[in-house]
């Protein structure tokens, strides 16, 4: 809900800033004068246009990507963790308790204490322990036939995957769009915006309305990436349910 307002907010405010930008124009330059430069602001405004479409539109598709490759990397680290649950099933006591109660524990914190803790940047010490402490207690198994060395190789390869998707999604929780690339679409939204400006029309209202128009698309754009380029937070963020329904299916 607090999204929505603030994207509200954030759009209503560019609108009245863009229009008060293009009132200020026809106030004080004559459309005369700008209606003499056509050709020449036409040609610029092309090309500006071009880039500033291109730019915003890979930071959309590249922030995108990121969401999802997020969501399956959340994916896999809960199967993997369940599946060295299921694993330890088929060995003794008491290496299956301790493995099986690492797991559940593990799941446990990742969606109780880290989950929150993700929504302002941070990951829970607690859950990196007993990571850590799953990972000695399943390469510390001893499998006694070949069976069980089956078991163990497919028990260490799903420990890799936990390990390596656990990197990725500490990675995803710290790491975002550079200040450097937010100021250059900033920059270039409001340059484009206010080009338009220099393209005056015999009547206000229907500048008014093409800029507005302009203006809410690029900001809703704006606003897009931003939401997408934090995963794990705001009301459009990644959820713990692949944890939750892996803790369902270790309870069973």
């Amino acid at each position: 809900m607090f999204t929505i307002l603030a994207g509200a907010l954030i759009v209503l405010s560019s609108l009245a800033l863009g229009i008060g930008g293009l009132a200020l124009m026809y106030r004080f330059v004559p459309v005369s004068l700008l209606q003499a430069h056509y050709s020449a602001t036409g040609a610029i405004y092309a090309a500006l246009y071009v880039m500033f479409g291109i730019s915003l539109g890979f930071s959309l598709y590249l922030v995108w990507q990121q969401y999802e490759a997020a969501t399956q990397t959340v994916e896999a680290e809960a199967a993997a963790v369940a599946r060295l649950y299921w694993l330890a099933d088929r060995y003794p006591d008491p290496e299956r308790s301790r493995i099986q109660d690492l797991a559940v524990s593990y799941t446990r914190v990742v969606v109780k204490d880290e989950w929150p803790l993700m929504r302002k940047g941070q990951l829970s010490p607690h859950a990196e322990q007993l990571m850590r402490q799953l990972a000695v207690a399943v390469r510390e198994l001893d499998p006694k036939n070949d069976f069980q060395n089956g078991l163990y190789a497919d028990a260490l390869g799903r420990l890799d995957v936990l390990i390596a998707n656990r990197a990725l999604r500490s990675s995803e929780v710290r790491e975002g769009i550079p200040s450097v690339v937010w100021f250059v679409m900033v920059a270039g939204a409001v340059i484009t915006v206010g080009f338009t400006y220099l393209f005056a029309m015999q009547s206000f209202k229907l500048h008014a309305v093409a800029t507005g128009a302009l203006t809410i698309i690029v900001v809703l754009l704006l606003f897009t990436v931003g939401i997408l380029n934090h995963a794990f937070n705001g009301d459009v963020r990644i959820g713990p349910e692949a944890f939750e329904l892996a803790l369902k299916q270790m309870s069973k």
